[in-house]
């Protein structure tokens, strides 16, 4: 007669089994963050990227034409005016620098912006203009102040604005004789603007030429690479910034540099160098960089 030697077999206990679930909590809690933290890293190296591959298309398109592109067109019956054709704004005018010549190609810069003809180009959404953390949708519809069901059109988003100086659109572009004469400020691009490397007399490693704009759907903030849409709400905003406020500043305006990035946003200066600015940068030094010729000391910041 044959005997088996069995050996009983022993599981998990419940304590044991709870213990295991907590340390595979820990770990995870542990390793989430440092994920998340990883892939911020990476939006913002790509978000750098995008900066200076426009800042390097502006440098060509100033090799080509001996000047900058405008900060956006304004043109009626042969004079200056704000709210004028065509509207496209710097943004359109390098598409041929970034990879997107066919795209320039079919748009139609001796009419509006907003024509008919320029409908599909006009919401075709680029990648080069859009930070990889901002959450926004692609497309937004820009409607009249007041009432945002009447849609004057539906544009691409966009996340980088150009700098308009240190003076605000409503000082300057919304009183007589504005509109109708040009809306010139201290920054790099402004209204039917032509400036040139020579105009940064304060150094291009010392002013500013693009920075961040974050989008924010439910107080409809949204940027685009098209141009300004006349009798749209903040149109101007859209395309430039104004450095009256430091970025990220808790009393945030539309106009003003911002980005989804924790403590503070991406600048591209002049010289093609990106260089993240904190929230707690220095006021007088933030408007200074800002200034294309304002003659301000500006020392390390």
């Amino acid at each position: 007669m044959c005997s088996w030697n069995r050996r009983a077999r022993r599981g998990f206990t419940l304590i044991e089994l709870l213990v295991v679930i907590a340390i595979i909590a820990v770990l995870i809690a542990l390793l989430l963050p440092a994920v998340q933290q990883a892939r911020e890293a990476a939006r913002r190296s790509q978000c750098i990227n995008n900066l200076k591959q426009l800042g390097l298309a502006l440098h060509t398109y100033h090799d080509s034409m001996n000047v900058f592109p405008p900060g956006w067109i304004g043109v009626q019956g042969g004079n200056s005016n704000m709210d004028g054709p065509s509207g496209f704004a710097w943004g359109s005018h390098i598409l041929p620098y970034i990879d997107q010549a066919p795209l320039y190609n079919r748009l139609n810069f001796n009419g509006s912006c907003t024509d008919a003809s320029n409908a599909l180009a006009r919401q075709t959404v680029l990648a080069s203009f859009r930070c990889p953390t901002d959450p926004s949708p692609n497309v937004w519809s820009l409607g009249q102040e007041g009432n945002p069901s009447n849609i004057l059109a539906t544009l691409p988003s966009a996340n980088y604005v150009a700098s308009f100086g240190t003076l605000g659109f409503e000082d300057i572009c919304a009183n007589p004789p504005f509109p109708a004469a040009q809306c010139v400020s201290n920054g790099m691009f402004f209204h039917n603007s032509s400036t040139r490397m020579r105009d940064a007399i304060d150094g291009t490693s010392n002013t500013v030429f693009l920075g961040e704009h974050r989008s924010n759907a439910a107080l409809r903030w949204n940027s685009t690479w098209v141009g300004v849409i006349p009798q749209g709400e903040e149109e101007i905003a859209r395309i430039l910034a104004v450095s009256d406020h430091t970025p990220n500043h808790p009393a945030l305006h539309i106009d003003d540099f911002s980005s989804w990035h924790t403590g503070g946003v991406h600048l591209l200066f002049g010289d093609g160098r990106v260089r993240f600015i904190t929230q707690n940068v220095d006021t007088n030094v933030f408007k200074a960089i800002a200034t294309r010729a304002g003659g301000e000391v500006v020392g390390e910041f």
